[in-house]
């Protein structure tokens, strides 16, 4: 009986859609057809972006807190792009603090938008982060900003992220927070990468 009733509503549901497509007129088709093409196509951004695939070996320094002294590590990276050209993935390795340390990084172009964004997931968490930027291209640096979940506030955390590609074998990425106690904004991660 279920499945007959869920039959009937999706044949109803396909139906209207059907109906409402149809009386879209073939002007408006065809543009948002040009729409839907200029937002799946890869553009400079993404080359720029393909440069970045390949073998890099990086070192990175962490300050837990302001005035404090760096943790140091040094790890490798592999890039690709994925999808076709649209999206570069990176895999992080290295040892933190005594424990092996996997990252996977995604960086974008969104032709739609008109911004640049990263994400992060690691295997020091279960969350995700998510920031988003544009490019100066005097610099070579993309500017991020975004927010992750703070476990131990419970809370959202603003985060502004850098990365500078100095040349086609050499980037560096910084990332800022919000101090602890007076909320100024502190470097807590430099990261320089070197192509293999």
């Amino acid at each position: 009986m279920n499945k007959i009733v869920l039959t009937l509503i999706s044949v109803i549901f396909l139906s209207g859609a059907i109906s409402v497509f149809a009386q879209v007129s073939t002007e408006d088709q065809k543009a948002a057809e040009q729409k839907w093409m200029a937002y799946m196509t890869p553009g400079s951004a993404h080359e720029n972006f393909a440069k970045s695939a390949g073998e890099w070996s990086c070192k990175m320094e962490m300050w837990m807190a302001p005035g404090t002294e760096p943790v140091t590590t040094e790890g490798t990276v592999k890039a690709e792009m994925i999808l076709g050209g649209r999206y570069l993935q990176m895999k992080y390795n290295s040892i933190f603090m005594g424990m092996p340390y996997e990252g996977i990084s995604l960086d974008g172009y969104d032709n739609a938008k008109k911004v640049y964004f990263n994400t992060w997931i690691d295997n020091m968490g279960t969350g995700i982060m998510y920031s988003e930027g544009i490019c100066d291209d005097k610099t070579k640096t993309i500017n991020y900003t975004g927010k992750m979940f703070d476990p131990v506030s419970g809370k959202d955390l603003p985060y502004r992220q850098t990365v500078q590609t100095i040349d086609d074998k050499h980037m560096i990425m910084e990332m800022f927070y919000p101090g602890p106690k007076d909320g100024k904004e502190f470097k807590s991660m430099h990261v320089e990468y070197s192509k293999k």
